[in-house]
């Protein structure tokens, strides 16, 4: 259900079959054998021909699932795809174990060479938000425009209530949850992902939770669940001490793509406070802030979403998309999709990484 799901809410129990994976109405999904992994990717019929193509890449713990409330808002916009990430959803382990950010961000690319499709408008959440950052600062040719839904990029002071999922990560903790957990119900499970995740758990409709717990209850017969996540968070947290060249943030400042920010100031896995940060970084961003959001805008508020993407298209468009393109005073210019309340910021011009703070007006810190 979620993009990022906390370790203390999961289980190593697993048989060798799990049951099919849910397909919305209006979508489709398919495998893709590539050289080292099989990705399953979920789809919807185009409005039309000739759209751009999307792609969408979830975060720790989610699947292409992640991205069904937005992915129908785009049909007249772009002709989307959602790959499950090696280990994730519907696809397999990779052959050779890598769960790393550029072992994943690898796949994406594999995905996009193999299929001819780029370049194409990528959004990511969470992980998939630092996988789609390295995969734009790599290969640009790629990646026509970014949007980032509360980017996993690397963070000084960690919210407290990101510790137990950044604990995932180390050697042990996986058997020592398993046990903690080990007579919780997938309804349970479900609830705590969800107080976790979303700003407003509250917006989940009883169909919504009926399919998560369904989710949760196929992926605890998966046998590789557990050390797919183990190995993934292991690699977030190794990507967010590597310095340099193939630091994320000095990656961020390579990309070269139109960039759409959008962060949650309910956000208990993200910093908030990073928003301002991220938006100096991406050369070319548009950030819109979601006062009441939490992890998963695109779940919460799709329609929200939608728009900031529809308007990050508009000025793209209207600048002919170029990397020097949207560099404006950094202020409020806008007020998002009816009714969502956003803000929306752009960074100023000729300026770099800025300490972790709020943009300007903003309450401090995050959850």
């Amino acid at each position: 259900m979620s993009s990022t799901e906390l370790p203390s809410l999961l289980t190593a129990t697993a048989s060798p079959k799990a049951s099919a994976v849910r397909v919305a109405p209006g979508e489709r999904m398919r495998s893709v054998r590539l050289p080292g992994i099989t990705l399953a990717v979920r789809s919807r019929p185009p409005a039309r021909e000739g759209l751009p193509p999307a792609l969408y890449v979830h975060g720790l713990g989610g699947s292409s699932q992640n991205w069904s409330a937005l992915m129908p808002l785009l049909d007249g916009l772009v002709d989307g795809e959602a790959i499950d990430l090696p280990g994730f959803g519907d696809s397999p382990p990779p052959d050779d174990g890598n769960y790393s950010v550029t072992g994943h961000a690898r796949a994406v690319i594999r995905h996009l060479d193999a299929a001819g499709r780029g370049p194409v408008h990528l959004f990511g959440n969470s992980l998939g938000g630092a996988i789609a950052t390295r995969v734009a600062a790599l290969r640009p040719d790629l990646v026509r425009t970014l949007t980032l839904v509360s980017p996993a990029l690397p963070e000084l002071r960690v919210q407290r209530t990101a510790v137990p999922t950044a604990m995932l990560a180390l050697p042990g903790m996986s058997a020592l949850f398993t046990r903690f957990t080990k007579g919780w119900t997938a309804e349970q499970r479900v609830r705590g992902v969800t107080a976790l995740c979303y700003g407003d758990p509250g917006r989940v409709t009883d169909e919504g939770f009926r399919n998560a717990v369904e989710e949760m209850e196929r992926r605890l017969q998966l046998p590789y669940m557990w050390d797919a996540l183990t190995r993934s968070a292991r690699g977030l947290v190794d990507a967010y001490t590597l310095g340099g060249q193939h630091s994320l943030w000095r990656q961020a400042e390579r990309v070269l793509a139109p960039t759409l920010l959008v962060y949650g100031r309910r956000d208990q896995l993200v910093g908030y406070r990073m928003a301002q940060r991220a938006a100096r970084a991406f050369r070319d961003s548009r950030l819109v802030c979601l006062p009441d959001a939490g992890h998963v805008a695109m779940m919460e508020y799709p329609d929200a979403v939608a728009a900031a993407f529809r308007e990050l298209l508009a000025d793209a468009a209207e600048s002919g998309g170029g990397a020097d393109s949207g560099k404006r005073g950094f202020g409020v210019t806008g007020s998002g999709a009816p009714g969502s309340g956003a803000e929306i910021w752009e960074p100023a011009a000729g300026t770099g990484p800025v300490a972790d703070e709020p943009p300007p007006g903003s309450p401090g810190g995050g959850s």
